[in-house]
């Protein structure tokens, strides 16, 4: 009997450890929006968009004003964030929708650095980086893999590519929701590539504009209609399957609820990437209207309703207080990107949504190199540890996993994260410590941002052949990056130049 006592103490010890153990450990939330610009948050500087939910989470955390992606681009800005390493290096752009999984499976990610911290992962939402692999390519009728979770997700609900690209379905895992194997899904470049016997085929939109009846697109988005939506690349099958856009934050935002109700006792790493604001811009019904600014500005509010959800979702299992939740975007702004949606109206300075700045008071936007393309809203809130408030640290999202490292005490595994810094200190407020120097890409262009000097070099590609001369720009004096004075310090552009060049030739950047 006394051993039977002894042995039940033990187990309790051990058990009530774990439980320390857990509660020890905060959970952390990336909330990650698709191109929402600097300028589209009230706490920003936005007027024109109503965003309480994300407003509140500002005042009582930490934001940034200096905060970047690594680059102008999904893709590429999202490989960085979630391995540590810039996208050049891996040649990943956006990808197609059929691209094989961008990620090497061996490639220690973030998500692989929670798990061996004990952590359950998650990703729910867009994905865009790619599914299958090269030599054995997606199969939507199948299981489809590699994918999250080859690299160190436990669960993932995705929307496979972006939702401007086929396929437009859903996949929980390895599988197609409501998959009709009598109506087998083919994706292609072409419809003589996915047009089969047997699976449902969908209207070509280059044939038939008359398909797109919910708004009409162009700029490639116009391949396969889907939903009155044109899209990029073709798809054929999959009926029963296919998602309903303006439902798609509810679905999204139901997943994550449920995923943190159901982990509510272990600790957890959600990585909630949402589809909004990108295009096609297809609100819910109940958001149409919110805005004088079209489908975009209502768009972000719909956005802002779903962080509010999550962080209600946080508050009803009693996880809040010990919750890091990281608000962000993948690149900055754009407006009508191949569809007519409303949401774009011309003025002599540019493209503007009625007065609405959505790059605020920098340069550009997606795709750009410029500030507008890369800095980004980035808000983080821990209560009762994050002291609330807002800091010019320079920091990026590149270095979330060097910093989360440090921060769970654990070792990067030789060769994993070879451009991310350790910048916990930044990102939790108790340093107010810049990078001493950042690199910012885009698709025909590079830069360095060096104490108050942003060098930029410019490369072909088939959108600008002729690339045209580096600029140099103090943002000290010009946050608008308008004077180009690479003229009047030739020196300073030299320094910068050498020092961007033996970065992109060596093997990471880590200092």
């Amino acid at each position: 009997m006394r051993n039977r006592l002894v042995i039940i103490s033990l187990l309790c010890n051990c058990l009530a450890q774990v439980i320390f153990a857990a509660l020890e450990k905060p959970n952390v939330v990336i909330i990650y929006g698709d191109d929402v610009g600097y300028g589209d948050i009230g706490v920003y500087g936005s007027e024109k968009i109503p965003t309480p939910h994300i407003d509140a989470l500002a005042t009582s955390g930490l934001r940034f004003t200096d905060a970047h992606c690594s680059a102008a681009t999904c893709s590429p800005s999202r490989f960085s964030m979630l391995t540590g390493i810039f996208g050049f290096r891996a040649n990943v752009r956006i990808l197609a929708p059929n691209a094989p999984l961008a990620i090497p499976v061996d490639t220690f990610t973030i998500a692989d650095l929670f798990k061996e911290a004990g952590y359950q992962t998650a990703v729910i939402g867009k994905w865009h980086l790619g599914l299958g692999s090269k030599e054995a390519p997606a199969d939507w009728n199948g299981q489809v893999k590699p994918g999250p979770l080859e690299i160190g997700f436990d669960y993932s609900f995705l929307l496979p590519s972006t939702n401007d690209r086929v396929p437009c379905v859903y996949l929980d895992n390895y599988t197609v929701v409501n998959h009709d194997p009598n109506d087998p899904i083919f994706v292609g470049f072409s419809p003589e590539q996915v047009n089969r016997p047997g699976s449902h085929s969908y209207p070509d939109g280059r044939e038939n504009r008359q398909a797109m009846t919910y708004y009409q697109s162009s700029h490639g988005h116009n391949h396969s209609v889907i939903n009155g939506i044109g899209r990029i690349g073709f798809m054929s099958g999959g009926k029963a399957a296919l998602w309903d856009d303006e439902t798609m934050a509810d679905v999204f935002v139901d997943k994550a609820r449920n995923y943190i109700r159901t982990n509510k006792d272990a600790p957890f790493f959600l990585f909630f990437s949402s589809q909004d604001i990108h295009v096609p811009r297809a609100p819910h019904p109940r958001f149409q209207g919110k805005t004088e600014l079209g489908y975009r500005g209502d768009a972000m509010v719909q956005f802002d309703w779903c962080v509010g959800q999550i962080i209600e979702a946080l508050k009803t299992s009693d996880l809040l207080e010990n919750t890091i939740v990281i608000f962000s975007s993948d690149n900055g702004p754009t407006y009508d990107d191949g569809y007519v949606d409303g949401s774009t109206v011309k003025t002599s300075k540019g493209n503007n949504d009625q007065g609405h700045y959505a790059a605020g008071p920098f340069r550009g936007g997606k795709y750009q190199i410029y500030e507008g393309g890369t800095r980004v809203p980035l808000i983080i809130s821990w209560p009762d540890t994050i002291k609330p408030g807002s800091t010019n640290a320079l920091v990026n999202q590149i270095d979330f996993v060097h910093s989360f490292a440090t921060f769970l005490d654990l070792d990067l595994p030789k060769g994993a994260a070879l451009d991310s810094r350790d910048t916990i200190d930044a990102f939790l407020g108790k340093s107010n410590q810049s990078l001493p120097y950042m690199l910012e890409e885009a698709a025909n262009a590079v830069a360095i941002r060096k104490d108050q000097w942003k060098y930029i070099e410019f490369h072909a590609s088939k959108y600008r052949p002729n690339p045209g001369p580096a600029e140099l720009y103090d943002l000290s004096a010009d946050i608008a990056e308008v004077n180009n004075v690479i003229a009047e310090h030739p020196q300073v552009a030299k320094s910068l130049r050498k020092q961007l060049s033996t970065i992109q030739a060596s093997s990471g950047i880590r200092k």
